[in-house]
């Protein structure tokens, strides 16, 4: 396994950029009269718009940090065991929170309660049982918060009805939604990791071979999703970042620092370049239906991305451009959480934007600020320790 530095800063940076821009995304597909490229693209679309680079770009951000994080346990000692509780542990905890947010979307009006209010009661609980608690804290009072927490998702999970008001359902998984599709992919690819031991070669071996999925599935060569992978994307985007990562290791390793530059762009535009010569092939590009295209051109699009974020962050030390948006990368999970806060109580308390706010040049303005809002307090809930960590 080659040896990773305890950090890369243009990591944070690249994942506070991305979380800042899913947020702006999110909260743009509402505002009337943008342009196209903006927006996601039609699911019967042979397209891609901008927002369709978010999602991808911050599974393969998953993949770059996660060599990181498991390399700093084996240094310091953590044993086999602990770190496979570790990932698995990571794996389920945005497993449960995809669940419930899938399941969101299909809230029947025959529930007891109003969607807003499960919904916020399911981010509270989020918030109690995966809190940064003080080490300091009383055990009793952590696990007491934590099985509060707990307890609220059983009866939220008891009392939801879904489906149409005639027929509800219980709940039921569904696509697992993007924080449930990070979480199989992280379990996958960390799984990957430990056990080949960060070795380059197998990693990559293990990219061709979630490629090859990928490519399968969408050209009929492969008629059913495989279990755990689905049709490979996720695991593809997530993998492609952990081969970057290696890549960088071990030039570092060998002090070949200057050929990084060069095998980055070489990747990315390789990646770009395979993307749109099998475009025709497999189902055009596609988010919706997640296509070869799609997957190596978002790869490529963010490994150039990295690259220039490894010459701005780390080589120049540029850091504090990015100081405004920070939060988001080191609270990444407590910022994507925080939008349903505000989604929630805005439609508990039945609070809707004035036409002018909501349209055009204007209404994107709003998101933007709305973004860096939430970001905002996102950072001064980090300094209270107010954060998920999972």
């Amino acid at each position: 396994m080659s040896q990773l530095p305890k950090r890369l800063l243009s990591i944070d940076v690249l994942r506070a950029v991305t979380m800042f821009l899913m947020i702006f995304v999110n909260d743009a597909s509402g505002v009337k009269h943008i342009p196209l490229w903006i927006d996601h693209a039609e699911g019967t679309a042979n397209a891609m718009g901008f927002a369709d680079t978010i999602f991808p770009a911050f599974l393969f951000i998953v993949g770059l940090s996660l060599p990181f994080a498991i390399s700093n346990k084996i240094k310091k000692g953590e044993s086999s065991t602990k770190i496979i509780i570790y990932i698995l542990s990571r794996s389920a905890a945005l497993l449960i929170m995809g669940f419930y947010h899938v399941n969101l979307e299909e809230y029947s009006a025959a529930s007891l309660l109003p969607k807003a209010v499960w919904a916020l009661i399911i981010t509270v609980a989020f918030f109690m049982i995966w809190l940064d608690y003080p080490e300091t804290m009383e055990k009793a009072k952590k696990y007491s918060l934590m099985g509060i927490g707990v307890g609220l998702l059983v009866v939220m999970a008891v009392l939801y009805k879904g489906g149409k008001p005639d027929m509800p359902t219980g709940m039921r998984p569904g696509w697992w939604g993007i924080l449930g599709i990070i979480g199989w992919s992280y379990l996958v690819c960390a799984l990957v990791y430990f056990f080949t031991k960060g070795k380059l070669g197998l990693l990559l071996l293990f990219l061709i071979l979630f490629a090859g999925v990928n490519i399968a599935a969408h050209t009929g060569m492969i008629t059913h999703r495989l279990w755990l992978i689905g049709d490979g994307s996720s695991v593809t985007l997530t993998m492609g970042g952990i081969v970057i990562s290696g890549l960088y290791a071990q030039l570092v390793a060998k002090g070949k620092t200057q050929q990084l530059w060069l095998i980055l762009a070489g990747a990315g535009i390789l990646a770009i370049a395979l993307g749109l010569i099998i475009r025709p092939y497999a189902e055009g590009i596609s988010k919706i239906h997640s296509t070869p295209a799609w997957v190596f051109i978002c790869s490529g699009i963010t490994i150039l991305v990295f690259e220039m974020a490894i010459y701005l962050v780390d080589i120049k030390g540029k850091k504090d451009l990015f100081k405004f948006i920070s939060p988001a990368g080191t609270s990444t999970l407590t910022c994507y959480l925080m939008p349903y806060f505000q989604v929630y109580l805005f439609r508990l308390f039945h609070v809707i934007y004035p036409p002018f706010l909501n349209t055009g040049a204007v209404g994107l303005i709003r998101s933007v600020l709305m973004s860096l809002l939430l970001i905002t307090l996102v950072g001064l809930m980090e300094k209270k320790r107010l954060r998920l960590k999972i």
